[in-house]
């Protein structure tokens, strides 16, 4: 029996998914085999003596300490493309507010009294909108920074509202970039991006190089009145050098999923209350797609959209299965199967892979795994982990 602690309200549609006969699942669950997340802060206290894996129903995993369990041979989930598309309506939805006078024309509609004569609001109406225009999306042109799943989805919709669309990603995957539109003009630097472009989309996960990717000198490239919507992460933006582009007038707008208090209040922001990812489909397939990751690893062994593993899939057979964790060292898969060879254990198949510092390794076997043959794994130098499936 699989034992799946959870966190957070996890979809009911999602939870389905785990048969009743073979996983417990709840927020009560101890020493778990694995844990299912959304925004929940994890760290060290989450780790039972039995924890394989967690899977994030959400693609940021920045409430994970991923580095850290790794270290201790974790498998940490996200389920890239599960929301893509909530991120998609709701990125429309800014660049029309940014574009158009909407949020100060309801704004002022909403200050006149229910007493007005209707006479008298239609006069009002044709005196004040001239105050509320805007510009028109088609013809203008979209900086896309970042053409993974959301990015990608979000340079197809601009392309149908007959934008213009530029697009930038250094670390851009062979899959991604298939899926790109062709109409997608590729830049070469994020320069050259920013400079042509009115409206500018952020969409990159927060690493090292790309916290704080909007700074000071960054901002000097954008077109004077070009809007910057940022729903990725607050920390891709410095707002120190923001709040000095908005009020030069480099930037016309800031439209954000994610508000910091030096940025309430500012006439020039637009900030929504982080619901980038908050409608029921979006909840309803993170949920199936984490879930359905988490079976196959902990039935089969197979990962799939890790942020810290190697992808591998080994197709299942009758035979036993053993899975091994160890640091990324030459010679370690010699060792463990010499201890196979030494007690006649006959590898039918078998399949390693490795990413950065850690290494994954599917055995099948014949006969089963005894405690020993197990013990005598997990006692070599640089196994983290050992286990059968």
């Amino acid at each position: 029996m699989y034992k799946v602690q959870t966190f957070n309200q996890i979809s009911e549609l999602g939870l389905s998914m785990f048969p009743r006969q073979e996983y417990q699942v709840g927020p009560e669950m101890s020493d778990a085999d694995a844990i299912l997340v959304r925004s929940h802060k994890l760290g060290q206290e989450n780790i039972g003596s039995n924890l394989k894996a967690v899977a994030r129903a959400g693609a940021g995993v920045n409430n994970i300490p991923v580095d850290d369990y790794t270290k201790q041979g974790i498998v940490v989930f996200n389920t890239p493309g599960a929301n893509a598309n909530a991120v998609k309506e709701l990125v429309v939805c800014g660049l029309l507010l940014s574009a158009r006078g909407i949020l100060p024309g309801i704004n002022w509609v909403n200050t006149l009294g229910n007493d007005t004569e209707y006479s008298e609001l239609n006069k009002l109406m044709e005196e004040e909108k001239k105050k509320f225009k805007g510009c028109e999306l088609a013809g203008k042109t979209i900086g896309v920074v970042g053409l993974g799943a959301i990015g990608a989805v979000v340079a197809d919709v601009a392309i149908q509202l007959g934008m213009k669309v530029l697009g930038y990603d250094p670390a851009i995957s062979v899959d991604a970039a298939w899926r790109l539109a062709n109409q997608v003009e590729k830049q070469e630097n994020l320069t050259s991006l920013i400079s042509r472009s009115d409206f500018v989309t952020l969409h990159l996960p927060v690493l090292e190089n790309t916290r704080n990717l909007i700074d000071r000198k960054i901002i000097n490239y954008f077109k004077t009145g070009a809007v910057l919507l940022n729903f990725s992460r607050d920390a891709i933006v410095d707002n120190g050098a923001l709040l000095e582009g908005l009020n030069s007038g480099r930037l016309s707008r800031y439209v954000t999923d994610f508000p910091t208090p030096e940025l309430l209040g500012n006439p020039r922001t637009i900030l929504m209350p982080h619901i980038g990812a908050s409608t029921d489909e979006a909840e309803e397939n993170c949920a199936i797609m984490a879930v359905n990751q988490l079976r196959d690893f902990l039935e089969n062994g197979n990962i799939r959209n890790s942020v810290n593993f190697p992808n591998l899939n080994l197709e299942r057979s009758e035979s036993t299965r053993v899975a091994i964790v160890n640091q990324n060292v030459p010679g370690m898969l010699g060792q463990i199967l010499s201890i196979l060879a030494e007690r006649d254990i006959n590898v039918i198949d078998m399949l390693n892979k490795s990413r950065g510092e850690i290494a994954y390794n599917l055995i099948d076997i014949e006969g089963d795994a005894m405690e020993e043959i197990l013990g005598d794994i997990a006692s070599i130098d640089h196994v983290i982990k050992a286990w059968v499936i």
